[in-house]
């Protein structure tokens, strides 16, 4: 084939998208990824930062969901161990609108539905006497503790891009489909991006545009939706200064049935999420209502000692959930579940649309995604990922933090904050831009080096400060506008250049 050519066509750089074209990749698959922004700079950084079961979908029937999610849940610990860690979450009763005794079975279907083999069982503890309750209200009582994992959520996409990249795939970032019509033997679709306007062949698209996934099949001649739809549905979360000493999070229950998180975040801050309503809006960027913000500090207020307003709140961030329309009228019970609809066509040009899905399924849905399509294609690999570590998770024994004692024995003259920072962000991939003589170039400030900023550029498709400081790190909440403007002049003064030849996708992938 001719760089213009390709088997798979993928619409959307989220988690799906990237998972997706990973896979594909890896089954021989020539693939071309588009992303009309940057990676992940929707509905996949605006998560909650948890690869978890979710806990409150067995109350909602979801019992297949639940246990595909923690099945994979320690799967993919297993795969980025750098990028996603375990943690306890602590869920009082003190205010449950649910007896203790029908938490605790769900606690108990929780531990047993996915086969948990790494992360510790179910225990009770009374907050009254336990480190963990020293920053909640006086009568708390008792509490149940389990366990699930937190992740960097933009990070993954963008680690799930490389991998495909260096299996072979061309990743193009601010590329948008105009429209794409099936001609014989597949598609011919029409692209855009700041160079213009380039047409491509593809065998088959997958349509994994996320809160976009229905104006796509607008662009898509000759498409259908099998009577399919989704959801959009809005989850904000705030950031405070740190609540609470430890590194455990909180799960807290409102009244009215929903829940809300609270959770050590970058070192100093707490991230509190997430609230749930219907965007009735077109797809796009979306931000934090006055109301969301008082409903999520009324409930922090409610076991905590420390008390919120709005005027607290370093971050706040708002994200559009493409869920799967399965016309339950409450936004907080629509299913997490996800649905791969096909449509074969008349000739063989197959369009696979994802509707729904959640992050800790990625792998998963990617997986059968590629099983749908493979019979289209001959020379299709078989599955493959389950189990296969991701770019910079081949830690020895998968031990972050051995990992990070060992990088500041070998590594004496960077300071040891900056080490553990830039190790759960890349893991053994630190080394790709540390020298031998420990140099990272000149500090922009707060930590930001030179070095780490023109590899986010090469190799990681950064191209604006907000991809930098808040989409492949969350450096944003303690860079300075001083920071921020030395960054910007950095990176206009050594932007890569960038041009429609597919090829060149290769040049951005490491060594």
């Amino acid at each position: 084939m001719d760089t213009d050519s390709f088997d798979l066509l993928v619409i959307g750089g989220g988690i799906n998208g990237a998972g997706i074209a990973r896979d594909a990749a890896g089954r021989n698959l020539s693939v071309l990824l588009v992303e009309q922004g940057d990676l992940a700079e929707y509905t996949s950084s605006a998560s909650t930062k948890l690869i978890h079961g979710g806990l409150r979908y067995l109350e909602y029937g979801e019992f297949r969901l639940v246990r595909e999610a923690l099945i994979e849940r320690e799967r993919l610990w297993g795969m980025a161990p750098h990028l996603i860690q375990p943690m306890d979450f602590v869920l009082p009763q003190v205010h449950s609108p649910r007896p203790a005794w029908t938490v605790r079975a769900g606690l108990f279907l929780y531990d047993h539905l996915g086969g948990r083999k790494r992360l510790p069982a179910t225990r009770t503890v009374d907050l009254s006497s336990s480190t963990m309750g020293h920053a909640l209200q006086p009568g708390t009582g008792k509490a149940f503790v389990y366990s699930d994992c937190r992740v960097d959520d933009s990070r993954l996409v963008v680690v799930n891009a490389i991998d495909a990249a260096e299996r072979g795939a061309c990743i193009a970032t601010r590329t948008t489909l105009l429209s794409a019509l099936r001609a014989t033997h597949g598609w011919q679709a029409l692209l855009e991006n700041g160079d213009g306007e380039r047409t491509v062949h593809a065998r088959a698209i997958v349509n994994a545009a996320g809160p976009w996934v229905e104006d796509v099949l607008q662009r898509v001649s000759a498409s259908r939706a099998g009577g399919k739809g989704i959801r959009l549905v809005k989850g904000s979360h705030i950031v405070v200064p740190r609540l609470y000493a430890g590194d455990h999070a909180f799960l807290l229950q409102n009244s009215d049935r929903r829940v809300v998180f609270a959770i050590p975040y970058q070192d100093d801050f707490t991230l509190i999420g997430t609230t749930e309503e219907s965007w009735t809006g077109p797809p796009g960027p979306a931000t934090i209502s006055p109301a969301e913000v008082d409903y999520l500090c009324a409930t922090i207020n409610a076991y905590f000692v420390p008390q919120l307003s709005s005027a607290d709140v370093v971050w706040s961030y708002a994200g559009i959930r493409p869920l799967f329309d399965d016309r339950t009228a409450n936004a907080s019970a629509v299913t997490r579940d996800y649905v791969l609809d096909l449509d074969a066509g008349e000739n063989g040009a197959p369009l696979l649309s994802i509707f729904g899905g959640k992050i800790t399924t990625f792998r998963r849905l990617a997986e059968q995604a590629m099983d749908r399509l493979a019979p289209f294609f001959p020379g299709c690999g078989r599955a493959w990922t389950a189990g296969a570590i991701l770019l910079g998770g081949d830690l020895p024994d998968g031990d972050l933090r051995a990992f990070q004692s060992a990088l500041t024995r070998s590594l004496p003259r960077l300071c040891p904050s900056l080490l553990r920072r830039l190790s759960t962000a890349y893991g053994t991939r630190i080394a790709n831009f540390i020298s031998t003589d420990q140099c990272l170039g000149r500090d922009l400030g707060d930590g930001i080096h030179e070095a780490e900023i023109a590899y986010l550029q090469r190799m990681e498709w950064a191209q604006t400060v907000q991809d930098v400081l808040w989409r492949r790190s969350k450096l944003g909440l303690v860079a300075s506008p001083q920071t921020v403007e030395r960054v910007a002049q950095y990176m206009q003064q050594n932007r890569p250049s960038r041009s429609w030849e597919f090829a060149s996708c290769k040049q951005l992938q490491p060594p």
